[in-house]
């Protein structure tokens, strides 16, 4: 136990200095600071630019950077729904695969390009090398420089500036951020035993006799921007649990504080763009206590493992079902919190198999969006809550609702709450139709309360983009393909386009003065009251179907 819990806490402590320094280049990159590489990003930026063709020095207006996003998101989508379409004529097909059906290839193209990455298929047996790297890949980077970009467009307007422009901000992510790290992380991940390869499946003969095909890839690289870039998708079916993919504790140290490294460092980076970095500090502490407490739950019902095995053995031991031995129940807690958390949607182990603590803390890092929520979007949300909370508490003390010296009115909160409740809109509504049908459509393999679980799972997952599954469903169907990518696209969408419209007006409001009625966000009283409306927006939405699922099948053993 010692040991399992001294774990998560050695690495919730690596992840402080971590964020500090990712927050702090973040704003060193979108400030237009010179860099020690410079004259190797500049290039670079200037040549993708230009051969876009693209008007990337002009500042785009809410409705313009909106579009941006929009028609650059459709091109891509179609681009790599017509690669998935023809990948067994294109090369880079070892083991000859064909085309998947219209449906699976049309959730797969809106789920990766909506940095959900969700899999209703197994990479090795469905998708060809080209497929996995040409487009899946692609689509890795630039899904998470929408999120990026869309964060500091957001951060800009609340700060009175302009928006910026999104192809420059895209572009600007990508190379300065995304790329950099992700050719240092894959060369760490080739030393460390994960393979990068073009040939085909390796053939074994075991010591039965038997012959054994293993299917290898050019992995290293793709999984570096699968934990970087919050994607999650995995190469291999069984993801981040497959030896090739984390193959030893090591990889799986990196691949976890990776994962984390950017959405907890824009909290920061915030704090120092608003020019008050005291308060990007106390949303900091904040959602890294809410965090830390996912994490003892999670651990702590994985630890006293499942009361119906113990009862047959003589000892009790923890819940090992479902497990990577190489890492066990500590760490394959940690990696669920982190990975619904971060909205990374990657695992290192099977959440079907976690008990009810570890399903309800899993669930409510989807629901809330904002432990550390998804890349870049996830703090856009964090401030939303930050925003609904000055304008209800400035309503209850008689106080102007204002936020960094601009009013908070009547659009502000309109957008806000359109961003609020999208997310249970999206995943409520199918999933009670989908449970409405349990035959026919669900695909439940465990009914009961933990079939309820996994249905609201599998629409949370990708209506918070997060793209990882409870399993345990047959979801490779028509209604699953097609339902879930609706989750997707509004989950997505409509909060981005709400956001860069709020701070579009945000940008063009009037500041006002600071006086006695002014209320401060960065303070730890005010820090308390945001967490308290936090806990208390996301339990009204939520606590009945939680009720339904994990709460209780925990009281069912």
């Amino acid at each position: 136990m010692f040991r399992g819990f001294l774990q998560i806490s050695l690495t919730l402590l690596l992840l402080i200095p971590i964020a500090m320094l990712m927050g702090t280049y973040m704003v060193r990159v979108f400030t237009g600071r010179k860099m020690a590489l410079e004259a190797i990003y500049a290039p670079i930026e200037t040549t993708v630019l230009n051969l876009g063709g693209v008007a990337y020095q002009k500042t785009m207006t809410g409705g313009q950077y909106v579009r941006a996003i929009l028609l650059s998101n459709l091109v891509m989508g179609i681009l790599v729904f017509l690669i998935l379409m023809t990948q067994g004529i294109l090369p880079l097909n070892p083991t000859e695969l064909t085309a998947p059906s219209w449906d699976l290839a049309l959730h797969t193209a809106i789920s990766f390009v909506t940095n959900t990455n969700q899999q209703h298929y197994s990479g090795e047996t469905t998708y060809t090398y080209f497929s996995q790297v040409g487009a899946l890949g692609y689509l890795m980077f630039t899904s998470a420089a929408t999120g990026i970009a869309v964060a500091i467009a957001f951060v800009r307007g609340l700060t009175g500036q302009p928006l910026g422009n999104f192809y420059n901000d895209l572009v600007r992510a990508i190379v300065r951020i995304l790329l950099p790290i992700s050719v240092v992380g894959a060369i760490a991940l080739l030393i460390a035993g994960v393979p990068e390869t073009l040939s085909g499946p390796a053939i074994a003969t075991t010591l039965e006799g038997d012959i054994q095909t293993i299917a290898r890839g050019p992995v290293a690289h793709f999984e570096i921007i699968k934990e970087l870039g919050e994607n999650g998708g995995g190469f291999f079916g069984i993801n981040s649990a497959h030896p090739f993919e984390n193959p030893n504790n090591f990889t799986n140290l990196l691949e976890t504080l990776i994962m984390l490294a950017i959405p907890a460092g824009l909290v920061l980076t915030y704090g120092q763009l608003m020019g008050n970095p005291k308060l990007g500090w106390l949303m900091f502490s904040m959602v890294f206590i809410l965090y830390a407490l996912l994490n003892v739950i999670a651990a702590a019902g994985e630890y006293q493992g499942n009361p119906s095995v113990n009862a047959l053995l003589d000892n009790p031991a923890p819940n090992l079902e479902g497990k990577e031995t190489r890492f066990g129940w500590a760490l394959t807690a940690l990696w669920a919190v982190s990975t619904t958390g971060t909205m990374c949607g990657a695992v290192n182990g099977m959440h079907d198999s976690l008990m009810p603590p570890g399903g309800f803390a899993t669930l409510s890092n989807l629901f809330l969006q904002i432990i550390w929520g998804g890349q870049g979007t996830g703090t856009a949300y964090l401030f939303i809550f930050l925003i609904l909370t000055i304008f209800l508490t400035g309503l209850m003390v008689g106080r102007t609702p204002e936020f960094l010296g601009r009013k908070v009115e009547k659009r502000e909160i309109a957008l806000a709450s359109l961003i609020l409740l999208v997310h249970p809109i999206a995943i409520l509504i199918p999933g009670a139709i989908t449970l409405a049908y349990p035959e026919s459509l669900s695909g439940i393999s465990n009914p009961g309360f933990h079939g309820i679980s996994q249905v609201i799972y599998e629409y949370a997952s990708a209506a918070a983009n997060n793209g990882s599954g409870f399993e345990g469903l047959d979801d490779d169907t028509l209604w699953w393909n097609l339902s879930a990518s609706v989750s997707l696209l509004l989950g997505r969408y409509v909060p981005i386009i709400a956001l860069v419209f709020l701070a579009d007006g945000m940008m063009h409001k009037q500041k006002v003065p600071e006086t006695a009625g002014t209320l401060r966000p960065d303070t730890l009283m005010f820090t308390g009251i945001t967490a308290g409306a936090i806990v208390i927006l996301g339990a009204l939405t939520f606590l009945p179907v939680l009720a339904l699922g994990p709460i209780a099948e925990g009281f069912s053993f």
